[in-house]
């Protein structure tokens, strides 16, 4: 990167020994770089402040759900595929840190296994393929997944997360096969869903609304869910921009991630007071297309809104419990403006009825 100079490169050697590098020349253009902190910078440029101690690698205990390697069962009706374990660029603040220094421990390793469990278990209605991004492998392999996915009657939903089209949506726009692949595969009654990871509106270049546009002619539908990042979209007004542009491009926002607790991602998060009034701010600013994110952590426990917040309370709703008979349930809890987490609102964690972390499914 000739955009550092040589002392600052040999300032982040400790980071990159720590933490995976990884990006790309058309999203190294994006950056002004006579801006230090300019946001798209800040998302995958090494920084000091990931070698402060705190956080883990797994915060939300994944590997608790885990079934067999790179299979994860959380959610009655969804299960999560890891199925790559590379991403066009590594976001700094990613919480999934392990995925690229221990892959052979993350990913699957056995996809006719994988697909066999799913294929045992009809309450399965939605596959999210996820990694790293399912979208750097070659054409012929997702064809090979998603071919097997779509022989299982009960599997209604595929979902692919992927940051492709920010990083890299020459991928989407130079391989008619990808497109081929999502025009047969989504069919009227049973979709793929691409999940995209737009967390700046500098991120919408024109090449990523050309992949956008390519994507959503072949038939996928699309949505977008991103991290509330300190730096880069921690401002109402960025946020609310980010909303407006997505939702034009008809992308519209589908969840905005409180920034989970992994090992290095002190620097990046906000507090989740601070984080929802953020986001309240923002959602004022635009129309109801563009203010239909929820704002969520992924806990251990299952995937918990935060709903609202009074002069000493702060209001969550489970939107999805890993116990199916907690989703829905509300938790009222003493305000505290530096939680970062559940497990921060010590009240709420004293009192949850059970014990955590817990594991539903397991190898049959």
């Amino acid at each position: 990167m000739e955009e550092l100079s040589r002392a600052q490169r040999d300032e982040l050697r400790e980071v990159v020994a720590r933490f995976a590098f990884r990006t790309n020349k058309y999203y190294l253009s994006l950056i002004n770089w006579d801006d230090p902190d300019d946001p798209i910078r800040r998302m995958v440029i090494p920084n000091k402040a990931e070698l402060e101690p705190w956080g883990r690698l797994d915060p939300s205990d994944e590997q608790t759900y885990t079934v067999m390697t790179g299979l994860e069962h959380k959610y009655d009706s969804t299960v999560l595929l890891l199925i790559s374990n590379v991403c066009d660029g590594i976001c700094r603040y990613c919480f999934r840190k392990r995925v690229f220094t221990e892959s052979r421990k993350e990913c699957v390793e056995n996809i006719p296994a994988a697909i066999e469990y799913i294929g045992r278990h009809p309450q399965i209605s939605n596959v999210l393929l996820t990694g790293g991004d399912p979208l750097t492998l070659p054409t012929e392999r997702l064809v090979d997944i998603v071919s097997q996915l779509r022989r299982i009657e009960h599997v209604q939903i595929i979902r692919i997360g992927t940051k492709v089209p920010v990083f890299n949506p020459f991928r989407v726009i130079e391989d008619p096969s990808l497109l081929q692949m999502i025009d047969t595969f989504s069919t009227p009654s049973r979709k793929i869903y691409i999940m995209t990871h737009f967390s700046h509106p500098r991120e919408f270049t024109a090449a990523a609304a050309d992949a956008i546009f390519m994507l959503h002619r072949a038939g996928a539908v699309i949505v977008n869910q991103c991290p509330l990042i300190r730096g880069v979209n921690d401002k109402p007004e960025v946020l609310a921009d980010l909303f407006r542009t997505a939702a034009a491009h008809g992308v519209p926002p589908y969840y905005l991630f409180q920034c989970r607790p992994a090992l290095g991602n002190r620097g990046y998060t906000v507090p989740i007071e601070e984080g929802y009034s953020i986001f309240e701010q923002a959602k004022s600013r635009v129309s109801g297309l563009a203010k239909r994110a929820k704002f969520v952590m992924s806990h251990s426990s299952g995937k918990i809104e935060i709903v609202g917040k009074a002069e000493d309370r702060i209001y969550f709703k489970y939107h999805r419990a890993a116990c199916d008979e907690d989703s829905g349930r509300f938790l009222a809890c003493k305000s505290n403006p530096d939680a970062y987490w559940l497990d921060d609102y010590a009240e709420v964690i004293r009192d949850y009825p059970i014990e955590m972390p817990y594991r539903l499914y397991g190898p049959e």
